[in-house]
């Protein structure tokens, strides 16, 4: 596959993470998830929300996170006790997790690590692990779901999921229910310990399948997963690059999506996101060049608003935000909560 300047960036952000992890819409969518749902209703902007003409923040209170692997450099440098107390100084109430291990800092325990967090006002919201490998021994869903599940239970997480597409067996549509099935596996051992398992995608999910170029592959991935089992975390900078690259049919046909619309059609599915940011860029493949949140073209203000502005929804998600390679991942932290603490509703 072709990638600008020979570089695939999503390929390399994959790859990157597996290894780290081993350590430690439109036509199609109607057709197999039949008519869409009416999105909730957006709820009032009340008097009290809104002060010296400026709404209320877009942002809610005791919900943005950020993913550690932007942060993958200091942690293993440093240790998480010195990067959650950065991240406590710039405001962040939550951590996604992308490995439980430091490096250089020396070993930690899961116990020592959830409280560590617990100690500068951070919560564990999830974790990132593979899906499946070929080693019998590896740390993934597909060969160690127990010992998985056991660590996010010891850490207090309320999510668990993958950051790995379901292309175990192929880009088929019988491939993506073969892989749906084992996620509602997962999803099912999840909820009987109280969390919820989730995957989150990439731009490549949302191409479509080999056997169908009628059918989006994501759309399959919702379709046949149980809501009640399986969720999903939107990398909005990845979804918006799938959109660039895949809406138009491999014939040509128009395809359009908006990520978004996925979203408003079923909120209750998408408990996580990962908040990234992109300059558009139509000579790169992916139609965007990653930036620290807020530098980019990404209108995070209409898109976290969409969502939260849903009746009974403004608490039920959790923003996480990420850059897969930060020059400074500080100060990417630092300017990422900044910019997003600062969004304010249009009244």
């Amino acid at each position: 596959m072709s990638r600008i300047s020979g570089i695939d960036p999503e390929l390399t952000h994959r790859l990157t993470r597996r290894g780290m992890l081993g350590v430690a819409a439109g036509a199609t969518a109607a057709a197999l998830l039949g008519a869409a749902a009416t999105p909730a209703t957006a709820a009032p902007v009340t008097a009290t929300e809104v002060s010296a003409g400026r709404g209320r923040p877009v942002l809610p209170p005791g919900r943005l996170g950020i993913q550690l692997y932007s942060l993958r450099d200091k942690v293993s440098t440093l240790g998480f006790a010195a990067v959650f107390a950065e991240l406590e100084k710039y405001g962040y109430d939550e951590v996604e997790f992308a490995g439980y291990t430091q490096g250089s800092a020396g070993p930690i325990t899961l116990a020592q690590l959830r409280r560590l967090a617990r100690n500068h006002g951070l919560t564990p919201i999830g974790s990132h692990v593979g899906y499946y490998s070929s080693d019998p021994n590896a740390y993934t869903f597909a060969q160690n779901l127990t010992k998985v599940l056991d660590d996010a239970q010891a850490l207090g997480l309320k999510h668990i999921g993958t950051a790995s597409g379901p292309f175990r067996y192929g880009s088929t549509v019988d491939a993506w229910k073969r892989a749906a099935e084992e996620f509602n596996t997962y999803g099912a051992a999840a909820r009987a310990r109280g969390m919820k398992f989730y995957q989150h995608n990439h731009s490549d999910e949302f191409g479509f399948a080999t056997d169908n170029p009628k059918v989006r592959l994501y759309d399959v991935l919702l379709a046949e997963t149980d809501p009640d089992l399986v969720f999903l975390e939107m990398d909005i900078f990845w979804a918006y690059a799938g959109q660039f690259r895949f809406s138009n049919r491999p014939d040509g046909t128009p395809a359009p999506f908006e990520p978004l619309d996925y979203v408003l059609r079923q909120p209750h599915r998408y408990p996580l996101f990962h908040v990234k940011d992109g300059v558009s860029d139509p000579s790169n493949e992916f139609g965007y060049r990653m930036v620290d949140v807020g530098d980019g073209d990404i209108d995070y203000q209409r898109f976290i608003s969409a969502v939260t502005r849903l009746r009974g929804e403004r608490l039920a998600h959790h923003w996480q935000a990420e850059h897969d390679n930060p020059v400074e991942s500080f100060a990417f932290a630092q300017k990422s909560s900044a910019h997003l603490h600062s969004l304010r509703e249009k009244c």
